[in-house]
């Protein structure tokens, strides 16, 4: 999803952000934040229980054919809706949503950003398949800065990924980050690095 040489450039970025500011920043991109199996499962089992209606209505086929072609509809619509291509098309948007955002709050606690000294880790998410973004801050940052910096942190985000330049993206938001950071947490008032400066890939 990304190069080694955008992941250089972001490990740089954070660097130079956190040069200015006691503040940790840190970095996650996922191909997908779930892999949705059962949504296609309750498409099929759908168009399954939906198949028999006409036949029953308009034919004379035995209950013992309706019923294999029952089952033959389920399997071929689990089938052809888990290919990944429609499965993502098929998921509910807001479930999607929740997913990916579920995945950022688990990659904030997993990699200890609520942990540091002062509570002012910085998470900056993505999570491809679901095209989301979001940045997580801890209490420490969240109470002094206004949801507007972190919307237009998430929107250079997502318009570098969009744009196919997912480097650019996170270089952008971690700029606009750092800004915030500089501004409420000068450097020198915390202990430094205390978290990777990094892109992890998942």
């Amino acid at each position: 999803m990304i190069s080694g040489n955008d992941k250089k450039r972001v490990t740089n970025a954070i660097r130079a952000a956190e040069a200015k500011t006691s503040g940790e920043i840190f970095c996650v991109i996922a191909r997908q934040s779930s892999t949705y199996r059962l949504v296609p499962l309750a498409w099929a089992c759908a168009l399954a229980l939906l198949a028999p209606f006409p036949l029953l209505v308009f034919s004379t086929w035995p209950a013992s054919a309706i019923y294999i072609f029952q089952l033959a509809v389920f399997a071929l619509a689990a089938v052809v809706l888990s290919h990944p291509a429609i499965r993502f098309r098929i998921v509910p948007r807001q479930r999607k949503h929740d997913r990916a955002h579920a995945e950022a709050m688990h990659q904030f606690f997993a990699h200890g950003l609520e942990k540091t000294e002062q509570r002012t880790g910085v998470l900056i998410f993505a999570s491809a398949a679901e095209r989301y973004a979001e940045i997580v801050a801890d209490a420490g940052i969240n109470d002094r800065v206004s949801k507007q910096v972190w919307d237009d942190a998430v929107a250079a985000l997502i318009a570098g990924i969009r744009e196919g330049r997912a480097g650019d993206g996170f270089v952008a938001a971690i700029e606009k980050c750092g800004a915030v950071l500089t501004e409420h947490f000068p450097p020198g008032a915390l202990q430094r690095d205390e978290l990777p400066d990094k892109l992890v890939e998942l």
